[in-house]
């Protein structure tokens, strides 16, 4: 009876749950718990796609994650580049070429210079922002160079060749043709007449590194933050490096005489003379050249303030980084420098005295013999060589005398005995 009672009301338990089940399922519309296509806006369910989606998260704010699509970290390594080797850049060959750098790029061999070249921009106003190192987390990230309307953040590295540090003092777009600053930049003036000379922007943009350091941040490289200018540059629309451009890393890379393991830093092919292959690409949405301008104003350009400002900011304190660096390059080349100490006073010592040896002997003989004449050995030490030899029977003949009188002591002798 009670086994029949409990069972009854099991049973009546789980009929009084589905009941409930399908009155609340009812009041869903079909699919959604299957399929997931409604969502609850809090009065009512509507179709997922007619939801408001949620703001996007906001863009980062400069540095090494300054750009979304292309200038992020493309590699990390635990060494870091060598320094950046000086060389004169080729002349440009050809109207509307955009000048970019050689950079150190790092492969399965370790780090491999990849030549400068002129290359075509992709697009009507387009500007080359390089790549560049950056020491951040104890390790070097490279950031990948991009193409874009304007120059971005890439590192305060002195490049040269007009990337002096901030920016692009090479040249301009102007009026759908680039005007290159022969301040800076070497042309070929028989096919490239679109020039004009603009000493104070290059000035004004250089970031003075008398290491050469191929790197931004951390203990020993460029002490330099991204300006408003770079930071509002690095959130605009970039286009990734041609197709030919990465065809030309590939090719440096399998170059052996490019590695820094090989050439010691100071690869034998610093830049490429021949441009590379056009390879056109659409411009942004809504992006418009800078319109044409006389040469005269671009001869008159200067940087904007907050640039010259952060360019002399940046020498100081690289400057006072790299004062203060002795201590930190000592345990890199420590082989090197305890050889070199060692090596000079022992090359030193052994030069100076034997002379010393070969002097100081007949100097102190020759004064024993002459010990009774001390005013004339200063005067004569230097003038006669040989009256050293007739000083040496002088004694001799001294010497004979003092045995003769030997036998005197004797007869003093024997006088105590009387």
């Amino acid at each position: 009876m009670h086994f029949t009672r409990s069972l009854r009301s099991v049973l009546l338990a789980f009929m009084v749950c589905g009941i409930i089940a399908q009155i609340a399922s009812a009041q869903i519309p079909v699919g959604t718990t299957r399929t997931g296509t409604f969502v609850w806006d809090g009065q009512r369910w509507i179709p997922a796609e007619e939801a408001p989606q949620p703001p996007p998260p906001p863009p980062p704010s400069g540095g090494f994650e300054a750009s979304a699509d292309f200038g992020g970290v493309e590699l990390t390594v635990n060494e870091a580049p060598p320094a950046l080797p000086v060389y004169e850049m080729p002349p440009c060959p050809e109207p509307d070429l955009i000048w970019t750098p050689g950079y150190w790029h790092h492969g399965l061999f370790g780090y491999y210079w990849v030549p400068g070249a002129w290359v075509p921009a992709p697009y009507e106003g387009a500007l080359w922002t390089p790549g560049y190192w950056g020491f951040a987390g104890g390790s070097f990230g490279f950031h990948a160079g991009y193409w874009g309307p304007h120059i971005g953040f890439y590192g305060g590295v002195n490049y040269g060749g007009g990337y002096m540090g901030i920016g692009f003092a090479g040249g301009n777009w102007n009026g759908g043709h680039f005007a290159y600053n022969t301040a800076i930049i070497r042309v070929n003036t028989n096919v490239v007449t679109n020039v004009y000379v603009n000493t104070t922007i290059v000035r004004q943009t250089t970031i003075i590194n008398t290491t050469n350091v191929s790197y931004n941040g951390g203990p020993n490289g460029i002490q330099h933050t991204p300006t408003p200018e770079e930071q509002t540059a690095a959130h605009e629309k970039h286009t990734a490096p041609t197709s030919f451009q990465i065809q030309h890393r590939t090719q440096a890379s399998q170059n052996p005489g490019n590695r820094a393991s090989a050439n010691g830093g100071h690869p034998a092919v610093l830049a490429d003379p021949k441009p590379l292959a056009v390879e056109k690409h659409e411009a942004p949405a809504g992006f418009k050249p800078p319109p044409a301008k006389p040469v005269t104003e671009l001869a008159k350009e200067q940087a904007p303030p907050s640039a010259v400002a952060a360019a002399k900011t940046a020498t100081t304190k690289t400057a006072a980084v790299a004062k203060a660096a002795p201590p930190a390059p000592k345990s890199v080349p420590s082989p090197s420098k305890p050889v070199n100490p060692a090596e000079k006073p022992a090359s030193m010592p052994p030069a100076k005295t034997p002379p010393a040896a070969a002097t100081k002997p007949p100097m102190t003989s020759a004064p024993k013999p002459e010990a009774k004449t001390p005013p004339k050995a200063p005067v004569t030490t230097e003038k006669p060589a040989a009256p050293k030899a007739e000083t040496a029977p002088k004694p001799a003949a001294k010497t004979a005398p003092k045995t003769k009188p030997a036998p005197k002591p004797e007869d003093k002798d024997k006088k105590p005995e009387k």
